[in-house]
């Protein structure tokens, strides 16, 4: 701890950062995170589970009928804190080239249907307003550069500073819908409690929580009245307890004029904020996966489904648990629930059949009593991001779990040949149990694989640095929890990743 300074506590004091993290966060830099052992990609029938329409049915019953018991506490958790500057990646680059006028396809499919974005209305406004000319006007004038500038800029929408979800995504008849607003509509949809209240939270960063709060206070009222539902949205934003140190390319603390340098800890930071809940199920959603009312219905109904087998898996769970601790097992029972966690949480132990019945009572109970998420998977279609697999823990079992490719050993043909394998990834679209069998809330930290996070390279005022990310809120932030991996179409997954995507015809 010798690279740290009596002046550095004062300022690891003020972010609730102890010194103990500061010494786990260089040992990672020193020696890197090892890379995740798979058995296999996970596959329909061997990791992932195919609802027909019957099942559907009665998954899609079996939540009804929970969520309208009284007592219920059901939030939809939704990441929101993402600035869209990274969505106008090549506007910028048009903005910031010498050319007059755009070279690159996408820049010119943004200009050829601008039209049909739906803060088109508002981008006209700002150019009338501040050039004295429309968007049409500028353009046949070849002054491209100059409607940008009114779309990013903090003189006309500026977009390039809101976070994605108050940007205007969807167009209706009577009114255009940000991301935020999509996100009030679904909860309605399937989220409501027995007396109509719909809980949503939303995590964003300081800088714009207001904005936030000022465009929920605007809208609030109009969507109970569409919806017959009274809407409890709150906010939280990520802890500076879960900022990571930066350090040089010689792993020693990164400063800027004598003061240590820290960065936010990824997506995983965010587990804090989720244990902070205290709901008994919890769905969660990124900000950008949301389509207009007319392409909602497909989503809504697999919300529904994979909420529905939670409910059925988390019911089992608590059954049996109770049973375990009862003590007044039957060797065929202790047999059907080892099934149970074979078959239906696809966890798997070596060394199973060595096990006496005390010995596999303890497995057992150890197995069940922790939270529960199903995660639906749609069919790869090439899109980045994580994908399922069955992999080794840290206790010798094997379970499912959602993998980044940075956490796979690409240099080792075999790995490699297993990720090329994989039929599936992740579009993020959980639902989760954070309550054990005795309605106590779980503490979600304790569930979490230390050995998951991610070391990249970044700079800063033209200095190399190495930045550390926490293990990923829905990779090693929920490694310990059971996992159930359900197939859902491709329909229900529709990101907004860059602004033309916006021009694909789920978003029109």
């Amino acid at each position: 701890m010798e690279l740290l300074l009596p002046s550095d506590e004062i300022l690891l004091q003020e972010k609730g950062i102890g010194k103990q993290q500061i010494e786990e966060q260089l040992h990672y830099f020193e020696t890197g995170f090892p890379f995740l052992k798979i058995v296999a990609p996970a596959v329909i029938g061997k990791g992932i589970t195919i609802i027909d329409d019957k099942k559907g049915e009665f998954y899609i019953n079996k939540w009804e009928s929970y969520r309208q018991k009284e007592g219920i506490d059901i939030v939809k958790f939704v990441p929101a804190s993402g600035a869209a500057s990274r969505m106008f990646k090549d506007l910028y680059e048009f903005l910031e080239s010498e050319a007059e006028l755009p070279q690159k396809s996408s820049v010119k499919d943004f200009f050829n249907q601008i039209e049909k974005f739906a803060f088109y209305e508002e981008l006209n406004k700002a150019c009338l307003k501040n050039e004295g000319k429309s968007v049409a006007e500028l353009i046949k004038n070849n002054r491209q550069k100059t409607v940008v500038e009114n779309l990013l800029l903090e003189k006309g929408l500026n977009y390039g500073f809101l976070p994605k979800g108050l940007l205007l995504f969807h167009s209706y008849p009577d009114e255009k819908r940000t991301p935020v607003q999509e996100h009030l509509v679904e909860g309605a949809l399937y989220a409501t409690h027995a007396d109509n209240d719909v809980k949503i939270h939303f995590t964003v960063s300081h800088q714009h929580r207001a904005l936030f709060e000022k465009h929920i206070q605007e809208i609030l009222e109009k969507y109970e009245q569409k919806f017959k539902v009274h809407y409890h949205i709150d906010f939280s934003e990520q802890k500076p307890s879960t900022d990571t140190l930066a350090v040089d390319m010689n792993n020693r603390p990164f400063r800027e004029n004598g003061q240590l340098v820290f960065r936010p800890g990824g997506h995983g930071a965010l587990l804090e904020n989720l244990n902070d809940l205290f709901a008994d199920i919890i769905f969660i959603k990124n900000i950008d996966n949301v389509v207009p009312d007319s392409f909602k219905e497909i989503t809504v109904k697999y919300k529904k489904i994979i909420a529905g087998v939670l409910i059925d898996i988390q019911q089992l769970c608590f059954d049996y648990l109770k049973e375990l601790e009862n003590n007044n097992l039957t060797e065929n029972r202790l047999k059907e629930i080892l099934r149970f966690t074979e078959e239906t949480l696809c966890i798997r132990h070596p060394q199973i059949d060595s096990f006496d019945n005390e010995t596999l009572k303890k497995y057992l109970f150890r197995k069940l009593n922790r939270p529960v998420r199903v995660c639906g998977m749609v069919k790869n279609t090439g899109e980045p991001g994580g994908g399922p697999f069955l992999t080794v823990n840290a206790d010798g079992t094997i379970s499912p779990q959602i993998l980044e490719s940075s956490q796979i050993d690409l240099n080792n043909p075999e790995e490699k040949q297993k990720l090329e394998n994989s039929t599936h990834f992740n579009p993020v679209d959980l639902v989760c149990s954070v309550k054990n069998y005795k309605g106590e809330k779980f503490d979600l930290t304790k569930y979490v694989d230390k050995n998951t996070g991610f070391i990249s390279i970044k700079s800063k005022n033209g200095r190399e640095l190495k930045a550390l990310e926490l293990p990923g809120l829905w990779n090693g932030s929920m490694s310990d929890w059971n996992t159930v991996f359900v197939e859902v179409p491709i329909e229900t997954f529709n990101p907004v990743k860059t602004v033309n995507d916006l021009l694909r015809p789920q978003h029109q």
